[in-house]
C-alpha cells in the first residue's frame, strides 16, 4: 500500500510538471506558488509514508 501511495504522488508530480512544460512554464504568481506548494506537500507526504514504519516501531516496546 505504501508503494502505491508514493507512486501516486510521483505520478501526480510528473503530471503537474508535464502541464507546466506544455504551457511553457507561464502562469500568474498565485498559480506558480500553488504548484510549488502542492509539489512540496506531495514530497512531504511521500517521505512520511515511507518512514511511517520506522516511527511505528519507535513507539512500540519490542523488548518484552
Amino acid at each position: 500500500m505504501r508503494a502505491t501511495a508514493v507512486f501516486g504522488n510521483l505520478l501526480f508530480v510528473l503530471w503537474i510538471f508535464y502541464n507546466a512544460i506544455h504551457l511553457g512554464i507561464r502562469g500568474t504568481w498565485p498559480e506558480i506558488i500553488s504548484c510549488i506548494v502542492l509539489i512540496c506537500l506531495l514530497a512531504l507526504n511521500s517521505y512520511l509514508v515511507l518512514t511511517s514504519a520506522d516511527r511505528e516501531n519507535m513507539f512500540t516496546d519490542k523488548s518484552s
